[in-house]
């Protein structure tokens, strides 16, 4: 490993990279010290506090921090996931977006100047709707006010400012793509997530002296961690292969073919994008809710609450739902077995076209179904680590399943970050994807990589 490391600055395209990445990484830190102008530090500090364990908390830890700051980057990189997204989904169901992404790097090109348009859009919408929310929270910490002067001039400032911030963030992450190391947005969601972490250790070593985490919770909280982390290499990595056998063909005076290879079908073909789906969807009705005053809205927003049980069970079958719709999205059986086809190839016991499409898509349905399964498990386990798992108040039922099921089960650790989920794909994820990309750099340039194979060298009889 450091004979690796070493390598990495040994090359100097290499290093250039790396140096490069980390500067531009430093400079998206930088503006984490610079808030909206306007505000009380002090109530918004309350505010965050008091919001640590929702959903906010958990955007919050995507930007880093910036939000419960509100700093200049508060919006971080989201609004362009969401219009990238979107992009998405009109390319299936808007014919020139489609056409647009089958003419190669001009019409790439193209998408990727309507995903910017976009991002703009949408960071407008949001800073406006964050203005809104802020002038209308007076009762916190005492009554203390958050914005010190609400109002047309407040609200154009923050729209102003959060908008830019969003597109200098969405610029850092072009160019850590072009000119650094991996891909720049998620390389700048993941340092978001990964500064909170010293911090976040230091908060269960202070839980565990003062006697709110015992030692054996500690333990099984590492246990899980290990198990989490090694599940999630190890499904992430994990594919179907689907043999495919090319036939031989005669060109002129060559011959073609006759070669076999597979198709890698991935367990989780959507990675994290149904996790965000879902908790976006769900994130919709609880807000409008809140805002509605009344019995009604006040018992939907109870019940769609972070934790509880019917947010759970809506949360699981958006996961579900959302994996094989992106899935279906992404990858189209029918066109792979169009290509195969038109260049000779053919899975073994199968005949061409039609048939190889649906042993295709049967194929991946089922892994599908796992991939789904999994992705819900890690979306619920911030849920177990900070509240644990609510019973749902059914008679007589309810009741024993509270008092048979253990306090750390039904109460949670009490941890208090969001282990899991969304940030450990992504951490995870992106961690692995930085890895592969410096080891190719190296074995590129004739150099060892991280991942060194042994060599057995045999004995001459």
């Amino acid at each position: 490993m450091n004979d690796s490391l070493k390598n990495i600055f040994t090359v100097s395209e290499l290093r250039n990279r790396v140096l490069f990445t980390l500067g531009m990484l430093g400079v998206y830190r930088v503006g984490h010290n610079v808030t909206v102008p306007g505000l009380n530090l002090a109530a918004l500090d309350e505010l965050a506090r008091q919001t640590a364990n929702t959903m906010f908390g958990l955007y919050d830890m995507f930007s880093g921090g910036n939000l419960s700051r509100l700093t200049i980057f508060a919006l971080g990189i989201m609004p362009y996931i969401s219009a990238s997204i979107i992009l998405q989904l009109l390319t299936v169901v808007w014919p020139y977006l489609e056409k647009l992404s089958k003419e190669g790097e001009l019409g790439r090109r193209k998408i990727t100047q309507y995903t910017r348009y976009g991002t703009i859009v949408l960071s407008i919408v949001q800073s406006l709707g964050i203005a809104f929310f802020l002038e209308r929270q007076t009762k916190i910490a005492g009554g203390m006010p958050l914005v010190y002067h609400p109002g047309l001039g407040f609200r154009l400032m923050t729209m102003l400012t959060l908008t830019t911030g969003t597109c200098f963030v969405m610029w850092l992450g072009e160019q850590i793509t072009e000119r650094g190391i991996g891909n720049g947005m998620s390389l700048i969601i993941y340092s978001g997530i990964v500064v909170g972490l010293p911090r976040a250790v230091l908060q269960t070593f202070d839980q565990m002296r003062t006697g709110q985490l015992g030692l054996i919770r500690i333990l099984f909280l590492l246990a899980v961690m290990a198990a989490v982390i090694a599940a999630i290499v190890f499904v992430e990595r994990g594919h179907r292969r689907v043999t495919v056998q090319y036939a031989k063909r005669v060109v002129g005076r060559r011959m073609y073919g006759g070669s076999s290879t597979h198709i890698p079908l991935k367990v989780n073909t959507g990675g994290v994008i149904p996790v965000i789906f879902a908790s976006s969807i769900l994130a919709f009705p609880a807000t409008i809710a809140q805002a509605i005053p009344g019995r009604v809205s006040e018992a939907v927003s109870t019940q769609l609450a972070f934790g509880m049980p019917l947010y759970n069970l809506l949360y699981v079958a958006g996961i579900i739902f959302f994996t094989y719709f992106y899935t279906a999205i992404i990858f189209n059986p029918d066109d792979v077995a169009e290509n195969m086809r038109k260049y000779g190839g053919f899975v073994p016991g199968i005949r061409p076209g039609k048939r190889t499409a649906e042993y295709i898509d049967t194929i991946l349905t089922r892994i599908t179904l796992a991939g789904s399964i999994y992705l819900a498990l890690i979306a619920l386990l911030p849920n177990f680590l900070i509240s644990g798992f609510k019973v749902a108040p059914i008679p007589f039922i309810g009741d024993w399943l509270d008092a048979a099921l253990p306090k750390f089960i039904t109460e949670g650790l009490n941890v208090q970050f969001f282990f899991g989920g969304t940030s450990l794909l992504i951490v995870v994820g992106v961690a692995m994807d930085t890895v592969q990309q410096v080891e190719s750099q190296l074995i590129m340039r004739h150099y060892d990589g991280f991942m060194k194979k042994t060599r057995i060298r045999g004995r001459r009889a």
